[in-house]
């Protein structure tokens, strides 16, 4: 089946089954492309706030699945591939949370988004890259616990000096591979570009940047500068909408390899597998949507 053909399907299955289609950034151009809404994590988890469709089709990985059930229990929501999940969204320990909460009585558990339902259950606020500054700063704990990963903590934690953030040691592999070596290089092929890099990084690498924030944050940057070249230092998925918003504009990769197989593994196929049979739905137990939706809707209060 040829894509013209299977996105008419999609469309065709989308008004029969009632659904709606959110994308990340990250997924293919042409899956992006057939979304009602694409954007990054904190964007997403906003709009499946005001879904009224019965059916929602994430096309992202596990934990953004959950998280859109978890803030729509009694909808239906499909994860076109159920292998498509996020390694660093499980690296951090239930143990450790608790064995910190006795140590340090007004800890607070900051996690991020990019975590298993699992982890937010144990958590007390969850942020984004678009929000974790202002809500480290904002919560009135001095203790803090940033989880999962050490990078985005790290870039936090230099900006609140009046806070003890305790980092876990969880990293994103796309991000946290990048090497110094590679954004010199790329640097110095595009002298007039501007370095725009996502906070999951780390920081050797962010202290290059001209900015860095989340992945929305780089779109809107580099869509608002007069400057006409960036080297991005995200996962390349974010092209299609770079390109999009500012085709006079020219974009480099820090380095070729920024891509996320999990992300990948969303296609055309595999929506319309999802719509047509409606695989593979999420299911989180009352007690871990009841626990986990705390931290989340305090996440979108900001």
């Amino acid at each position: 089946m040829t894509n013209t053909e299977l996105i008419e399907k999609i469309k065709k299955l989308k008004e029969e089954k009632d659904a709606v289609i959110l994308a990340h950034y990250y997924v293919d151009d042409d899956v992006q492309a057939i979304a009602d809404y694409v954007g990054d994590s904190f964007y997403l988890a906003k709009v499946a706030t005001n879904i009224e469709k019965k059916v929602i089709v994430f096309c992202g990985v596990m934990f953004m699945g959950e998280s859109a059930k978890i803030l729509n229990p009694e909808k239906t929501v499909l994860l076109p591939d159920e292998t498509a999940d996020c390694p660093m969204a499980h690296m951090a320990q239930i143990d450790r949370i608790k064995e910190l909460r006795e140590q340090y009585e007004d800890l607070a558990v900051v996690c991020y988004v990019n975590s298993t339902a699992e982890l937010k259950m144990h958590s007390d606020i969850c942020v984004t890259s678009s929000n974790a500054l202002e809500i480290v700063k904002s919560i009135p704990n001095k203790n803090i616990f940033f989880i999962p990963d050490q990078n985005l903590g790290s870039f936090i934690k230099d900006k609140v000096k009046d806070k003890n953030i305790i980092l876990n040691d969880g990293y994103c592999h796309v991000h946290h591979e990048l090497s110094k070596e590679s954004v010199l290089k790329a640097m110095e092929e595009h002298k007039d570009a501007a370095f725009l890099v996502h906070p999951e990084c780390r920081k050797e690498i962010v202290d290059l940047a001209e900015y860095a924030g989340s992945t929305a944050g780089i779109i809107d940057y580099a869509t608002k500068s007069d400057k006409k070249e960036f080297i991005i230092g995200t996962e390349l998925g974010v092209m299609y909408e770079l390109r999009e918003k500012n085709p006079d504009k020219k974009f480099y990769p820090a380095y070729e390899k920024q891509i996320c197989p999990n992300m990948k593994k969303i296609t055309l196929e595999r929506v319309a597998d999802a719509l047509e049979n409606m695989t593979y739905e999420v299911k989180l137990t009352e007690e871990v949507i009841d626990k986990a939706n705390a931290p989340l809707k305090r996440m979108l209060e900001y």
